[in-house]
């Protein structure tokens, strides 16, 4: 019996509640913006008069200076216009909040208005996440489609060098940091505290902030593109990061601004689940995409402060004439490669590790099978985040840096395939000669290891030195990491939607539409990447806006993949609004998953449990033979109406 104490919420009528302040009321994202751009707005103003001019310091560092400045203000006066530090103050003053007034910063009772204030409720926090990803996603996907454009036939006039590779930058670090939030932010937030049995996140302010945080670091990322672009790529490799125009700075105050977001949410998400699991709850007993979910923001505690360093110093060197990483002035750049890389590569399994965790909750629920081995899954998580933090180095083979250190790092980067590929065994074990009911959400999986195993095959050979040498800076890179990322992480978030987007919007997906739009999306992807890496195969530099025409042929098919890509994308995205507005309402628990997320009901309440759960088993007993349930089990069998028309029942218990 895997589960818990779930009792019908008490709906007799409450005592009435005083009102709260009106000051608080009044503060929503309009407010913050207005504030943030009158504030940003006087920081430039003032910083321009009083910082030295360009006859006392050079022009460049005057200028990089009141850009930063004004964007780090931008960012401070929005999240005091949406109420960031209301309850901080008046903590201060001696006048702390009230229970109505926390009842009001949770959202109750305040419909879609919620969305737009700082609300600490983290189904809310993680619905803003979800809508926020999406949007990053539109705004990299049409970057992209503008860079495959231009190369689609030699010779194109559509972009110049500058701009092409602007884009390109602008592209990479819009993708990235889409790709870190986009299982971590929504479902961590929403699904993961249900999961484990808790009422809310520990700190639900700190929730609230780690997600306005990121949305005020949006516009400043965007205005880079006018101030000059990021012609560095997203990597922003020093001394050219040194020599870019203003929108490097946008770049660099994006980053810290990032880097203090996710800190606070990791902070609050491991505290959350060390902390608050439900009583009964042991770490053998925890689902196991609580474990991806808090070892992914665990390891970006350690890994997102390197780059956050490397910013601020960077900041240092354009906006006060410092020379940390300017060789003349006795500055290296190797230190920026090594501060850099210290977060990039733990950063892909950021990525990574929560959006497996999430096919390995998927695939037990529609194989009706228990995970196949949950200590081997949770030994490959712990495994991937061992040695992500000793592989940094196979990104500087070709740098001459500590040539001797090219070996161990070789190992390291191999041995790291070893705990990754028993998470895909696991996977395999999961499905073989499972009753596998096949939905949308049960596709992602199987296209994930056709992309993923692709992607990490290629990513073995490209750890030896000898074929990086040959091989870095081509675009057979650009395809091994996109089928990492994107034909891995992102696919697997696909599945990921498609499996709790019932319990998230209380409606239930049109998986027509949506598998129209997957099947289109993943053919288009396929053919984009192997394109590419012909194209890379045969010598095809990254970043280049007109290549040879030798490559004529691998770009207009990775160009045409690209725009299959894209309606795919658009039709999943219009699978998800038409859902969400006018689907059909979904039942409680429409796949008969046992974990604590499916015993609630749906809509979720406020405080998500009525009394708290007990939980009395592990959540992946599948086809094993009933327990004599407890007086206060709970019965999760799957209904009679998550059956659709012809489809074979589900076997095996689900009690």
């Amino acid at each position: 019996m895997s589960a818990t104490t779930v009792e019908t919420p008490d709906t007799s009528p409450a005592a009435p509640t005083p009102e709260m302040g009106g000051f608080i009321r009044r503060l929503n994202a309009v407010t913050g913006v207005v504030l943030g751009l009158v504030l940003a707005v006087v920081a430039w103003q003032v910083s321009s008069r009083l910082l030295p001019q360009p006859e006392e310091l050079s022009h460049n560092h005057h200028d990089d200076a009141v850009m930063i400045i004004t964007f780090s203000v931008w960012a401070i006066g929005f999240l005091i216009g949406i109420g960031a530090f209301v309850g901080p103050v008046r903590w201060l003053l001696g006048r702390d909040l009230t229970e109505a007034d926390e009842e009001f910063l949770a959202g109750k009772d305040q419909g879609v208005a919620r969305y737009f204030r700082f609300t600490t409720d983290h189904k809310v926090v993680g619905i803003q996440y979800l809508v926020l990803t999406m949007v990053l996603f539109g705004v990299g996907g049409l970057l992209a489609m503008l860079i495959r454009t231009n190369l689609i036939r030699p010779g194109s006039p559509f972009l110049n060098p500058t701009e092409y590779n602007a884009i390109v930058g602008l592209h990479g670090i819009i993708m990235i940091i889409a790709t870190i939030v986009m299982v971590t932010g929504p479902f961590g937030n929403f699904i993961v505290p249900i999961m484990i049995g808790a009422r809310d996140m520990a700190f639900p302010r700190l929730n609230a902030l780690s997600f306005w945080l990121l949305f005020s670091a949006v516009p400043v990322l965007l205005a880079a593109f006018p101030l000059g672009g990021i012609a560095t790529g997203w990597s922003a490799y020093a001394p050219l990061s040194d020599q870019s125009p203003l929108g490097m700075d946008a770049f660099l105050v994006t980053i810290v601004i990032f880097a203090v977001s996710s800190g606070v949410a990791g902070a609050n998400m491991t505290t959350t689940v060390v902390r608050m699991r439900a009583r009964g709850m042991s770490w053998t007993r925890t689902p196991i995409f609580v474990f991806g979910t808090t070892t992914s923001v665990a390891l970006g505690l350690v890994a997102f402060p390197m780059f956050m360093v490397a910013m601020i110093l960077l900041a240092m060197d354009r906006g006060l004439g410092a020379t940390f990483y300017v060789a003349s002035g006795g500055g290296s750049p190797w230190l920026y490669a090594n501060l850099f890389w210290l977060m990039g590569h733990p950063e892909v399994y950021v990525i990574l590790l929560p959006a497996f965790a999430a096919l390995l909750e998927i695939t037990p629920v529609f194989t009706r099978k228990p995970l196949f081995s949950f200590t081997a899954a949770v030994v490959g998580i712990a495994g991937i985040v061992g040695l992500s933090l000793f592989v940094w180095a196979h990104h500087m083979y070709v740098a001459g840096w500590a040539p001797a250190l090219n070996g161990p790092f070789m190992v390291t980067t191999e041995m790291i395939s070893v705990p990754t590929g028993l998470l895909i065994l696991v996977l395999l074990g999961t499905l073989w000669r499972g009753v596998v009911w096949t939905r949308l959400p049960v596709l992602a999986v199987y296209f994930v290891l056709w992309n993923f195993i692709i992607g990490g095959v290629t990513g073995i050979y490209l750890s030896d030195v000898p074929v990086d040498q040959a091989e870095h800076g081509s675009m057979f890179v650009t395809a091994h990491f996109h089928y990492t990322l994107m034909g891995g992480a992102l696919t697997a978030t696909m599945g990921a939607v498609a499996f709790w987007f019932p319990k998230m919007t209380a409606r239930m997906l049109d998986e027509r539409v949506g598998k129209i739009g997957f099947w289109t999306a993943q053919i288009g992807f396929n053919i984009t990447f192997l394109g590419m890496f012909a194209v890379g195969l045969a010598g095809q530099p990254r970043r280049v806006a007109d290549p040879s025409s030798t490559f004529a042929a691998g770009n207009l098919v990775s160009s045409l993949g690209a725009y299959v890509i894209g309606i795919g994308m658009l039709i999943f995205l219009y699978a998800i609004v038409h859902s969400w507005r006018n689907g059909e309402p979904a039942p409680g628990n429409p796949w008969g998953g046992k974990t604590l997320e499916w015993q609630v009901p749906t809509p979720v309440p406020l405080e998500n449990f009525a009394v708290p759960p007990v939980v009395t088993s592990d959540f992946y007993s599948y086809g094993e033979p009933p327990e004599t349930p407890a007086p206060e089990s709970v019965s999760v069998s799957r209904p009679a109406d998550a059956v659709a028309p012809g489809e074979r029942p589900l076997e095996g218990s689900a009690s």
